[in-house]
């Protein structure tokens, strides 16, 4: 498989016996499928990164889910073990519960090819709020890979650069784990998009030198008040960005906002692995950070652009 034959089926697919995966973690240097044949080895490959993305998961999990029902599984523990590989992203939960009454790969897919069909539609949604020549900045990976298709973040720009309207995006590294520089980058120049890598702590100098018009990124978990949780960073870069007058945008499917959590102080935060840092030193390392609602200038979903005071319902 070559970048440009990414498709949705070769991120992640329900086969007979398993959840096959593109291995996230060995890319981009190599392009390798992780083949999933319970449940269990579904929410192990969720919470070691081999499939990662809130959409992404979302959709790994029903698929996994189905695979546990064709088993002949214990839906109730299946469910569970799966649901408590990330706390974070609420697509994994969702998508659960949209699998309950119906346990069937053909259930699975038609969650599979609708999340692709959301982010179809946000991308043409987000290109409105991009003028000609436009600079973006991202953080982390909202793409092809993190929605199991076309991209949330990334199908934004990508939407853009089709229309004309985006000149050059900068690629945050997104550190510990470099999804920005393994992943993202990996996936634009795919596209043909110009793009370049940044160190993370470069993002607010670039900003002050008038190199970005926008930040654009996608969300784990959304709070009724809009604040949102995404990659760790993103609350940096949402401070730098209003310092420097600045808008910055989530773009991210309606499963993606969480109703019954009220504000962002609600949203569990996923602690990884001290050793992620690479350091042999006591270590602090959260997935996430949550971006409070006045530091967003819209959200953008497959239903529109919804500016704040943010309501969802």
């Amino acid at each position: 498989m070559g970048r440009g034959d990414l498709t949705p089926e070769s991120i992640v697919r329900l086969e007979a016996g398993a959840v096959v995966l593109l291995d996230q973690r060995r890319l981009p240097d190599e392009e390798l499928e992780l083949r999933c044949e319970s449940a269990a080895e579904v929410a192990e490959a969720i919470r070691t990164l081999a499939v990662r993305g809130a959409p992404a998961i979302g959709v790994a999990a029903a698929y996994g889910y189905a695979l546990a029902a064709s088993r002949g599984e214990d839906l109730d523990a299946a469910y569970r073990v799966l649901a408590e590989a990330r706390p974070t992203a609420v697509n994994l939960v969702w998508a659960l519960d949209q699998m309950r009454d119906e346990p069937t790969p053909e259930r699975a897919r038609a969650l599979h090819l609708a999340e692709v069909d959301r982010c179809k539609r946000m991308g043409t949604h987000a290109s409105a709020l991009f003028g000609p020549g436009t600079k973006a900045l991202t953080h982390c990976n909202a793409g092809g890979l993190a929605t199991g298709g076309y991209g949330s973040a990334i199908g934004a720009l990508r939407a853009a650069w089709e229309e004309g309207l985006l000149e050059h995006v900068w690629v945050d590294e997104t550190r510990p784990l470099l999804q920005g520089s393994r992943l993202t980058a990996w996936e634009l120049e795919a596209l043909g998009i110009p793009h370049a890598v940044i160190a993370d702590s470069a993002a607010a100098h670039l900003m002050s030198r008038g190199e970005v018009d926008c930040v654009v990124t996608g969300s784990d978990r959304i709070a009724a008040n809009g604040d949102a949780a995404n990659k760790i960073g993103t609350y940096g870069l949402a401070v730098a960005a209003a310092h420097h007058g600045l808008p910055l945008y989530i773009v991210a499917p309606t499963s993606t906002i969480d109703l019954a959590t009220p504000t962002g102080a609600e949203i569990p935060i996923e602690q990884r692995d001290a050793a992620e840092l690479g350091t042999r030193f006591p270590a602090w390392n959260p997935a996430f950070d949550v971006t409070p609602a006045a530091l967003i200038s819209a959200i953008i979903t497959e239903r529109g652009v919804f500016r704040p005071p943010y309501h969802f319902s």
